[in-house]
């Protein structure tokens, strides 16, 4: 069972052990804290809980326990996480307990193309492996990345796919549907029905963070592949397919980036084969699309330094420099592997060797060096050279978020140019910065509660429960303290004194929050309270505080109702509200009588 499973991964993996795989950790009193990798920040903000299994950060508002962290981290649904998760704690996922079940959409589209990868590496024929060899592909990486060969039949995937069942077995058992083949987008409607989406085409299965094939993309190959083809054909987008999220090899390259803390960005399948091969784990390539934001936030979470090498033509440059500032955005450090002598780095790698390559990427420039270096090299003139910084390389810099980086690079244009470092500090001063930066996941910055509060009695109930900072506080400190091992103080006490503050209506308000919001709570009291030496002392008076604006808010409405039944001439409801107005008002006495 999955909830089995789950708790099997949890007893076997501590929230420390997850996150410090990604994040650096630094222990804070019972607490470990870190500079949080889901927004930029200066001041770490992103608290981890050992005792708890959980996480918060306070910056952008986002926790949970380590099936949360790596769903967020890493790009992935529940089930992704749990494949990967389950895989660090070496607890087998039992996916035959589950084929009798009924599977989502989301499950039949993964099964249909994990059907398709094996049916398409089974038609790898020795013209295509000959091929691959020739461009320096071993026969060992083909099936690490699992290459496959669509031929030049119409539908011979289809039919394939059309006799397989849904759960793993024979035809009898069911078969993926025509509707389901072309969602998972290897096949296209055509004027006498369904067709394959590729033909003729070597097969590069593309992979999500946690290893399940998501979509493909094929090279074209053989003599009966059209003339007018396009040479490299990708995946549609697809309900599992997002060109704009998913990066080629991430799968495999991700511990590598860790490792290293370094990504090398290549254009091509073949260039990160080649690359791969060479020794660089830690390449991606992107498939079918430009460079995006997500792309950068992807792996700005595995590593802080980036490597751009994409293919030596104007196409290729222009590539890299738009890729460099969508990097340099996000708040990655961004080097340029020079053009290789007109090669794309896989011819590179074939031609020129393994030490060639190394060479090529350990000598790599900063990205503006890299931009002052290619236009000095063709500017006419020094007027025309600063014009040339003034448009192209100042926006980048601009993206620099280091200041002393920035100071570096204004000291380098400075002597390029032959003026002041004044006079470029001032243009760069009036160059506008993009708001390219990608807010994760969704997640925006909230902003810090004020402790200025308004009226109770202006306040319903629930919202007053909810979101008035000292009441919330206060059932924070109660969480906090409910959920240790060993209480700080009195908990049964503490109980009794903070439902007397609160009042039954509000108290079970708040009870009525979700965990996670509850799990906030006790974050924001640990935070600001561990510390404390006298946790009685502050409680007491925090109660005292609360319990004052409650009944405050109440004799409030007592004298309110009072008027009205007087102006009613309703004299029996008049004595009423005049009893509770004096009891109210001589409770609130007694709260300001010094103890």
């Amino acid at each position: 069972m999955a909830g089995d499973t789950v708790q099997q991964i949890k007893d076997k993996l501590s929230i420390t052990d997850v996150v410090s795989q990604y994040v650096r950790i630094e222990r804070s009193g019972a607490n470990f804290r870190a500079r949080c990798p889901f927004h930029a920040e200066r001041s770490p903000s992103f608290f981890v809980s050992p005792e708890r299994g959980t996480f918060h950060c306070f910056g952008c508002n986002t926790g949970g326990d380590i099936f949360t962290f790596v769903q967020q981290i890493e790009g992935l649904d529940f089930k992704g996480a749990l494949k990967v998760l389950a895989e660090k704690a070496g607890v087998p996922l039992d996916y035959a307990r589950s084929k009798g079940q009924n599977k989502d959409e989301r499950d039949k589209l993964f099964e249909l193309l994990e059907t398709a990868v094996i049916f398409y590496m089974s038609r790898l024929n020795e013209p295509v492996k000959k091929y691959l060899k020739e461009r320096g592909i071993t026969e060992e990486t083909m099936r690490a990345f699992r290459l496959g060969f669509a031929g030049e039949e119409w539908s011979a995937a289809l039919d394939y796919l059309r006799g397989k069942s849904a759960g793993g077995g024979s035809s009898s058992g069911g078969t993926f549907t025509d509707r389901e083949i072309v969602d998972a987008g290897l096949a296209k409607k055509g004027e006498k029905g369904f067709l394959d989406k590729f033909r003729n085409r070597i097969m590069f299965p593309i992979a999500d963070s946690a290893g399940r094939v998501v979509g493909f993309s094929g090279r074209i190959f053989g003599p009966e592949a059209h003339p007018d083809a396009p040479k490299y054909l990708n995946s549609p987008e697809t309900p599992l397919f997002r060109k704009s999220r998913i990066l080629y090899g991430f799968d495999k390259a991700k511990q590598a980036m860790r490792k290293h803390n370094c990504a090398i960005l290549v254009e091509g399948q073949m260039d990160l084969l080649a690359s791969y091969q060479a020794g660089w784990a830690n390449t991606v390539a992107v498939s079918g699309t430009a460079f995006t934001p997500e792309h950068a936030a992807l792996l700005k979470r595995m590593t802080d330094n980036l490597v751009v090498a994409l293919d030596p033509d104007e196409a290729g440059f222009k590539a890299a420099v738009r890729a460099a500032r969508v990097a340099l955005a996000i708040g990655l450090n961004v080097k340029v592997a020079e053009p290789t002598e007109g090669f794309d780095p896989a011819e590179f790698i074939q031609k020129k060797g393994t030490d060639a390559w190394r060479r090529v990427i350990r000598e790599a420039k900063d990205v503006i060096t890299f931009l002052l270096d290619v236009l000095e090299k063709h500017a006419k003139d020094k007027s025309g050279l600063r014009r040339e910084v003034e448009a192209v390389v100042l926006p980048f810099l601009s993206e620099v978020s280091s200041p002393i980086a920035r100071e570096q690079y204004v000291r380098e244009i400075a002597e390029r140019l032959g003026v002041s470092e004044h006079a470029v500090a001032e243009s760069l001063a009036r160059v506008p910065r993009t708001s390219t930066a990608v807010e994760v996941h969704g997640v925006p910055k909230v902003p810090q509660e004020r402790m200025q509060e308004p009226a109770l009695s202006a306040i319903p109930i629930k919202e007053r429960a909810q979101n008035f900072p000292r009441t919330r506080l206060a059932y924070a400190i109660f969480l906090w303290q409910q959920a240790l091992d060993k209480p700080s103080i009195e908990l049964g006490q503490f109980s009794s004194e903070l439902l007397d503050a609160l009042g039954d209506e509000t108290f079970n308000a708040l009870e009525t929050l979700s965990n996670s919001e509850k799990e906030t709570l006790r974050f924001q009291a640990e935070r600001m309270y561990s510390k404390a030496t006298v946790l009685k002392r502050e409680i007491d008076a925090l109660i005292l505080v609360i319990l004052r604006d409650r009944l405050s808010a109440e004799l409030t409405e007592a004298t309110k109702a009072l008027k009205e039944a007087e102006q009613a001439e309703d004299e029996e409801k008049a004595a009423v509200h005049m009893s509770v107005c004096k009891l109210l008002t001589a409770r609130i006495a007694q709260l300001h009588e010094p103890v």
